[in-house]
């Protein structure tokens, strides 16, 4: 069949970049509303661009609050490949001492101080505020969240992971559907969980679940808890070692985690081959390095983290520095995470606001 000149337009936009849309928004009106208005466009979009997406990093400097937003697949000093973000654009200046929680879809996840919560598309300035929990809010207590998407339901959950000393139980599940714009407490068996202060209180987003690492009292020892976004559940994977102290990350397409105190100047990278089976861990990589935390891995496997100054270096696979660069703005208190570029928005974007 012939397309009509509207839709052969349609399909041409959609196989845009969205850097490149966002600037095409000022074209015309019907570009405009296209681009800015209609899910369908940007979910089909989405859908059709998802091997092909650009992931950025984002850095945030927790003291200014400026903020750059790099394509990590270019060359780490090609100044083209990144740019700057005004935050205090978007945030109300109450929004203080803030965190970076979680990223899922071209959102990003961010909580205060206070437990006040916003959801933010880097590439559309679309942002929301949640609500508190009706379950209270004891500043007390230590939140660990994560943020992600149920497919299932098509519906975005902001996870919320609590720990109260004296309360009974010591921990809290809840979650935020987007959709329905309610909080819901999850009940259950008593949760034989804990955190350690200095543990990310971001969880990580893997395979329809998020991730936190836990010490399980049961057990006496140090395990990964995920929650699954579909059956609303927790369970525990355990760790390859348990001497080893790790952290959580991605590498490969696996669930992954990598030597948290460094052995001998080693860094140590263990993949988990098959989800959830314990027996699959393998350890994949040694690099000769120290003081580095992994961060993300390009698509020719470099491995990008950060070191111990102002900036972030990339690897190869064995352990050969390939490319340092400093971002003077950003000191080691900066926060950051990995996001992709979208223009999707969120379920009831009545409330959102756009920059």
């Amino acid at each position: 069949n012939t397309l009509s000149p509207h839709e052969l337009t349609i399909q041409i936009l959609l196989r845009l970049p969205v850097k490149s849309l966002i600037r095409f928004k000022c074209v015309c009106k019907l570009w405009f509303s296209l681009i800015s208005h209609d899910p369908h466009f940007a979910n089909s979009h989405f859908q059709l661009n998802s091997a092909t997406h650009t992931r950025r990093i984002l850095l945030i400097s927790t003291s200014t609050h400026q903020s750059l937003s790099i394509d990590f697949e270019a060359p780490l000093h090609d100044d083209n490949a990144s740019f700057s973000l005004n935050l205090d654009s978007i945030f109300p200046e109450d929004f203080t001492d803030f965190e970076i929680r979680g990223s899922c879809r071209g959102f990003i996840l961010f909580c205060s101080s206070l437990n006040i919560i916003y959801l933010w598309n880097p590439s559309t300035g679309l942002h929301k505020q949640i609500p508190l929990s009706p379950f209270g809010s004891n500043l007390d207590a230590e939140y660990f969240y994560g943020f992600g998407y149920d497919h299932s339901t098509d519906d975005y959950l902001v996870v919320s992971l609590s720990r109260i000393d004296s309360g009974d139980p010591p921990i809290r599940l809840e979650y935020f559907s987007l959709k329905s714009n309610t909080w819901k407490e999850v009940e259950g068996p008593y949760f034989p969980y804990g955190f350690r202060e200095e543990e990310p209180k971001g969880g990580l987003l893997y395979k329809g679940a998020i991730h936190w690492m836990a010490f399980r009292y049961d057990l006496q020892a140090y395990v990964i808890v995920a929650f699954d976004l579909m059956e609303r559940k927790l369970s525990y994977m355990l760790l390859p070692s348990s001497r080893l102290e790790c952290c959580l990350w991605v590498y490969g397409g696996f669930l992954s985690v990598y030597t948290k105190y460094h052995f001998n100047d080693r860094v140590q990278i263990w993949v988990m081959k098959e989800y959830k089976v314990n027996s699959s861990w393998t350890m994949t990589l040694v690099l000769p390095i120290h003081s580095f935390f992994p961060l993300c891995c390009t698509k020719s496997d470099d491995i990008i983290g950060t070191d111990d100054e102002d900036g972030l270096v990339k690897y190869d696979k064995c352990g050969q520095c390939l490319e340092q660069h400093s971002y003077p703005n950003y000191n080691l208190s900066c926060d950051l995470t990995v996001y992709i570029d979208s223009l999707l928005s969120l379920p009831s974007d009545d409330d959102n606001q756009q920059a």
